[in-house]
């Protein structure tokens, strides 16, 4: 860990518990083009797709998406972040790591809501760098939004810890040969299993 200079975590499921809040958004979608709500299987897998491959998977039989945007453009998502939860002592963590000098970031499959997510918990100054899918040519599980930050910050692949909850964290991680924390998710190969943000201090030294 002595190596360390970038703690990168994904969003979903680590920062935030948004299980409720994507359940409800996907749900209200579905609805609308008289479809069913999302079974577990699928929202295991919405869970980690950028909103691109979620609504190819959701809508299979269409062609086009256009009218599936065009509604999505209606629906505020701010409206549905009330029902996000952060995760407890990540602020204290991010305080922490900023205090040591360590580079923060974010590597997410979320696209345009990222922003308004930081907005709406007061997180905007929180990170030295956000990207997102849209700011990649592929999202997770390739690697590319790790190797972005990786080459914005000048790191080689030890020096950067990213800590996720899905296969697709997992495999970006392995992707690029960085140390790997899966966050409550015992079934990923991974370097280390937390459950809690502060075990993350304990292992950096803060």
């Amino acid at each position: 860990m002595d190596r360390i200079k970038a703690v990168v975590f994904d969003c979903d499921g680590v920062m935030f518990d948004t299980a409720e809040v994507n359940r409800l958004y996907y749900n209200q979608l579905l609805a609308h083009f008289n479809k069913l709500a999302l079974t577990d299987e699928q929202f295991v897998k919405v869970h980690m797709f950028s909103i691109k491959d979620a609504i190819e998977y959701l809508f299979p039989e269409k062609n086009g998406f256009d009218d599936v945007y065009a509604y999505m453009k209606g629906l505020k998502y701010k409206d549905f972040i009330r029902h996000m939860v952060m995760e407890p002592g990540l602020k204290i963590l991010l305080e922490a790591l900023k205090t040591r000098g360590y580079i923060r970031a974010v590597a997410t499959n979320r696209t345009n809501t990222m922003d308004a997510v930081l907005k709406a918990f007061d997180l905007e100054d929180s990170f030295d760098a956000v990207v997102t899918a849209a700011d990649v040519e592929k999202p997770k599980p390739s690697p590319d939004q790790l190797l972005k930050i990786m080459d914005q910050f000048n790191l080689q692949a030890k020096e950067l810890l990213f800590i996720g909850d899905s296969e697709f964290d997992e495999m970006a991680a392995s992707g690029v040969g960085a140390p790997f924390v899966s966050f409550k998710n015992p079934s990923l190969t991974a370097d280390y299993h937390f459950n809690a943000m502060a075990q993350v201090g304990v292992l950096l030294n803060l």
